[in-house]
């Protein structure tokens, strides 16, 4: 009875003083209950800001709908083709522009209005899926129509990307940043959770036509809470001013600082080579558990529910470091390559479960360190960078680990990501042991020289 025991010696203190014996100390219950709430309180913090919270609703019914389209066009695709070929095609329509123009897309977010640049981009998106849908309920969709829609979206992407993702801080403010970007990516993952599950409802009752149809529609509830902030409230910091070789000048400043250049080069080996389970997934139920679509659906929403927890756990976090994007990718990779060793669906469900929550809680702490660490005048370009290297990197790792899987199988395919994510995670961890050893040695040598020219 651990929790009695101060209870006891509280009310024998008070008899011993002739006070009234009133114990201010709440029940073992009672504090267990306070706990909790205050862990409830700190988990959704940020959604206290009347801005993000009616930004964090309108997110959840449109990234639901940005889940449904991703599944239904490439079901449309395979129904036009039969080619898996084809669908690769379509995904590097879609992210290539990312890899090209990403930069670009960083620097209008860091010189116009983000609030009213996303208003036009999510506009843009909606128009996008609308169209598809129109040209698929009216059963005249051909191949080369969502190859130039598919390159549409990729394109509004470009901008629409980096200012949402630095659009966040002007929310909230630095000192909430990471509550809502674990929030954020909360949503991200309980939409990937249920978007398919009803995408694949809706196929095969009415076809893929409706998705595309909710998907277009769902981008105007995050038009109006655009419209419905008060744009006085938002912590925006000065817009860049127009001058020539601002690109080159936002790529020089994340390389030269090495709180930023670690996450995004780490972010670039994880993203071209882990990241890419729209490939290794249905491979892996197909021809290594030899089953269907509905293991492939099993698979990502076990993975999706781990990432879900992880999400909320790093919305509770009091601040994000290096050491911790370090050790998060350790875990990813190793429970990767679990997954790639997993000898029966039982024991693979159950891994996937933690290796949902180590890849989240990597991803929005990589988020999170960028934004913190950048200047407001480049975040726009620095996140454009992350988009870039998380999101551009697909059209580059996804053929060479399909190619991988196809030669020498799902799970080799699988095991690679993990090794390449547990080496790059692991130098980072013993490079951020030298630099700051490197910090502490200069900051020694510059007190020493202080007090020599003092003396």
């Amino acid at each position: 009875m651990p929790c009695e025991a101060p209870r006891i010696a509280q009310r024998r203190g008070t008899a011993d003083t002739g006070s009234s014996g009133d114990d201010p100390t709440p029940p073992c219950g009672g504090r267990l209950v306070t706990s909790v709430a205050a862990g409830f309180t700190r988990t959704f913090a940020s959604l206290r800001n009347r801005n993000f919270r009616i930004f964090f609703t309108a997110q959840i019914v449109s990234v639901t709908g940005t889940w449904m389209q991703s599944i239904a066009q490439m079901w449309l695709v395979l129904h036009l083709t039969g080619s898996g070929f084809a669908l690769g095609i379509t995904a590097a329509l879609q992210f290539t522009p990312i890899l090209l123009f990403g930069t670009w897309g960083g620097l209008l977010a860091d010189r116009l209005d983000k609030r009213k640049l996303l208003m036009v981009t999510q506009s843009a998106a909606g128009v996008v899926a609308l169209v598809l849908a129109g040209l698929t309920l009216g059963g005249v969709v051909q191949l080369w129509m969502v190859y130039v829609l598919a390159f549409s979206l990729g394109m509004v992407n470009v901008f629409d990307n980096p200012a949402r993702q630095s659009f966040v801080t002007e929310m909230v403010g630095k000192d909430q940043l990471i509550n809502a970007v674990g929030l954020n990516s909360a949503v991200f993952t309980l939409a990937r959770v249920i978007g398919p599950a009803i995408a694949g409802v809706l196929i095969a009752a009415v076809g893929t036509g409706w998705c595309f149809l909710y998907n277009g529609l769902s981008y105007f509830p995050v038009v109006f809470a655009l419209l419905l902030m008060h744009p006085w409230e938002l912590h925006r910091g000065r817009p860049s001013p127009r001058a020539r070789g601002q690109i080159r000048a936002g790529i020089r400043y994340a390389w030269n600082r090495p709180e930023l250049r670690f996450p995004l080069l780490l972010m670039l080996v994880v993203g071209t080579l882990a990241f890419n389970f729209s490939v290794l997934m249905p491979l892996m139920a197909r021809f290594v558990f030899n089953s269907g679509a509905g293991t492939f659906g099993l698979l990502m929403s076990f993975m999706g529910a781990g990432a879900f927890v992880g999400a909320l756990v790093s919305a509770n976090r009091a601040r994000p470091s290096h050491r911790l994007l370090a050790i998060a990718g350790i875990a990813f990779g190793a429970f990767l390559i679990g997954a790639a060793m997993a000898p029966t669906l039982p024991i693979e469900l159950f891994v996937l479960l933690p290796l949902g929550a180590a890849m989240i809680t990597f991803q929005a702490t990589a988020n999170s360190l960028l934004q913190l660490n950048s200047d407001p005048a480049f975040r726009g370009r620095v996140m454009a960078l992350y988009v870039m290297v998380f999101l551009g990197s697909t059209p580059i790792g996804g053929p060479i680990v399909g190619w991988v899987a196809e030669h020498f199988g799902a799970r080799t395919g699988l095991g690679l990501g993990g090794l390449a994510t547990l080496i790059a995670s692991a130098t980072l961890l013993w490079g951020l042991g030298r630099w700051q050893l490197g910090k502490l040695n200069r900051r020694h040598q510059s007190l020493t020289e202080g007090g020599l020219a003092a003396s």
